[in-house]
C-alpha cells in the first residue's frame, strides 16, 4: 500500500502546478454545482405534485438540511485540511486517525443535533415560519430529515475526504449520482408510489445513501490512503478540526444572512416588485456562488498538502493561479451580466415590465461583485488551510454579514435601490482591499513563508 501511496503523493509534488490545479478544480466546481441542484429538484417535484402550500412547507423545513450541510462543511473541511497536511508531511497514520475521528464526530454530532431538534420539533417548525396551513407538510418533511439526516452529513464529509485523498473525480461522480438519483426517486415516490410530501425527503436521503456507496468504492483503489483505524478521541484534534473548519461553517450561515438582508431591504425600499426582482437574481447568484465555493474546495486539498510537505513554492504558485482564475471567471460573468441581463431575466419567465427592468438593472450592478467574490473565496480557503483562521473568518463574516448589513442600512438612504444592489459588490471590494493589505504586511514580516500573491 505504501508504494502506491507514495506514487500518489509524488504526483502532487512532481506534476506541474497547472496540471494538478485543473485536475482538482474542474471536478470540484461541477460537484458543487450539482449540490445546488438538489434543493431545486425537491421544490419542483413537490410544487408540481402537491401545489404551492406543500411547496411552502418544504421551503420552511429546508433550513434543517442547510444546518446539516453547514455542520458537515465545518467538520469536513476542518478535518480534511488536517488530513492533507499530514499526508504532505508523509504522516499517513496520523492522517488516518484524523479521518476516523472526523467521520465519528460528524456521525455523533448530527445524531445529537437531530435528537434535540426532534424533541422540540413543533417549536422548531413554528420558529422556521410554519403556520396552520403549512405545518403538516413541514412536519412530514422535517421528521424524515431529523431521523436520517446523518446520512447527508456523512456523505458530504466523506466526499470532502475522498477529494483530499487524491480522487476529485470520484467525489464529483458521487454528487452527480446523488442528483440524478434524487430526480428518479422523487418521481418514483411522488408520482408512481403516491407518497406524501415525506416522499421527497426520503428521495433526498436515499439519493445521499447511494452517493455514499459510490464513495465507498474509493477504498478499493490501491492508492487509497483513507483507512478507518482504532478511534482515539482527542480534545486537541477536536479543537483543531472545529477551528480550521469554522470559516466554512460561517460562510454557509452567511448565505442565509444575505438572503434575509436583501429581502428585508427590498421590502423596505421597493416593495413586492423589488422582492420579485431579487428572487430572479438570487436564482442566478446561487449558481455562481456554488461555482466559487467549488473553486475554494478545489484548491483546499492542494494548499493543505503543500503546507504539510513544506512545498512553499508550489503553495504560492497554486494560490496565484487560483486568484488569477477566480478573477478571470468573475470578469467573464460580469461581462455576461452587462451584455445579457435582459436575456437572463427572460429565462425565469414573463414578468411585469417594472420587475424586468429592476431585475436587469440589479444584475448589471450586482454582477460587479463577481470581480472580487471569487478572489475572496479563494483567499479564505488559503488562510483557512494555512492556520490563518482569524483572517479566513474575517473574510466570511465581513462579506455577507458586517459590511453587507452596514451598507444595506445606510446606502439606500442616499441612492435608493441602487444602494441595495451595490451592497455585495462594495463589501466584496472592501474585503479584497483588506486581504491585500494583510498579505503585504505578512510578506514584509516573513516573505519566504507567507507571500501568497
Amino acid at each position: 500500500m505504501m508504494h502506491n501511496e507514495n506514487q500518489k503523493l509524488t504526483a502532487l509534488e512532481s506534476d506541474s502546478v497547472g496540471k494538478v490545479f485543473v485536475r482538482y478544480l474542474i471536478p470540484s466546481m461541477i460537484g458543487m454545482f450539482m449540490m445546488s441542484v438538489n434543493a431545486v429538484i425537491d421544490g419542483i417535484f413537490v410544487g408540481n405534485r402537491f401545489g404551492e402550500v406543500a411547496l411552502a412547507g418544504v421551503n420552511v423545513a429546508f433550513p434543517v438540511f442547510s444546518i446539516y450541510f453547514a455542520v458537515s462543511l465545518w467538520i469536513g473541511i476542518g478535518g480534511a485540511a488536517l488530513y492533507s497536511r499530514h499526508l504532505g508531511a508523509k504522516q499517513v497514520k496520523q492522517a488516518q486517525s484524523v479521518f476516523t475521528h472526523s467521520l465519528a464526530l460528524i456521525f455523533s454530532l448530527t445524531l445529537i443535533i437531530a435528537g434535540i431538534a426532534y424533541v422540540f420539533r413543533h417549536k422548531l417548525a413554528v420558529f422556521l415560519g410554519a403556520n396552520d396551513d403549512t405545518m403538516p407538510y413541514v412536519m412530514e418533511f422535517m421528521n424524515v430529515l431529523l431521523a436520517f439526516g446523518f446520512i447527508v452529513t456523512v456523505q458530504n464529509t466523506f466526499n470532502i475526504f475522498v477529494r483530499n485523498d487524491g480522487n476529485p473525480n470520484l467525489a464529483m461522480i458521487s454528487l452527480i449520482v446523488t442528483s440524478v438519483c434524487n430526480v428518479v426517486l422523487n418521481y418514483l415516490f411522488l408520482f408512481v408510489l403516491d407518497f406524501s410530501v415525506a416522499g421527497s425527503a426520503w428521495a433526498l436521503i436515499g439519493a445521499s445513501a447511494i452517493g455514499t456507496l459510490v464513495l465507498v468504492t474509493h477504498f478499493l483503489r490501491k492508492e487509497c490512503s483513507l483507512r478507518f483505524v482504532k478511534l482515539r478521541f482527542s480534545w486537541e484534534l477536536l479543537r483543531n478540526t472545529f477551528t480550521v473548519g469554522f470559516p466554512s461553517f460561517v460562510a454557509e450561515l452567511g448565505i442565509a444572512v444575505f438572503m434575509a438582508g436583501y429581502n428585508i431591504a427590498m421590502v423596505r425600499w421597493a416593495g413586492t416588485l423589488g422582492v420579485s426582482a431579487f428572487s430572479v437574481l438570487n436564482y442566478v447568484h446561487s449558481v455562481m456562488l456554488m461555482l466559487f465555493i467549488g473553486m475554494g474546495a478545489g484548491i483546499q486539498p492542494l494548499i493543505s498538502y503543500y503546507r504539510g510537505a513544506k512545498q512553499h513554492v508550489r503553495e504560492r504558485q497554486t494560490i496565484r493561479l487560483a486568484v488569477k482564475t477566480a478573477f478571470g471567471i468573475g470578469s467573464g460573468i460580469f461581462l455576461i451580466g452587462l451584455v445579457a441581463a435582459d436575456g437572463i431575466v427572460s429565462l425565469f419567465g414573463s414578468f411585469a415590465p417594472e420587475v424586468r427592468e429592476m431585475a436587469a438593472t440589479g444584475i448589471r450592478l450586482f454582477f460587479i461583485g463577481y470581480l472580487f467574490m471569487g478572489v475572496n473565496f479563494v483567499m479564505m480557503t488559503y488562510f483557512q488551510s494555512t492556520d490563518q483562521v482569524k483572517m479566513a473568518t474575517w473574510i466570511t463574516v465581513a462579506r455577507e454579514m458586517l459590511l453587507m448589513v452596514a451598507i444595506l442600512f445606510t446606502l439606500p438612504h442616499l441612492i435608493g435601490t441602487t444602494g441595495i444592489w451595490l451592497a455585495i459588490p462594495l463589501s466584496e471590494l472592501i474585503v479584497v482591499i483588506t486581504v491585500y493589505a494583510y498579505i503585504r504586511r505578512r510578506a514584509r514580516i516573513a516573505p519566504a513563508a507567507n507571500s501568497a500573491v
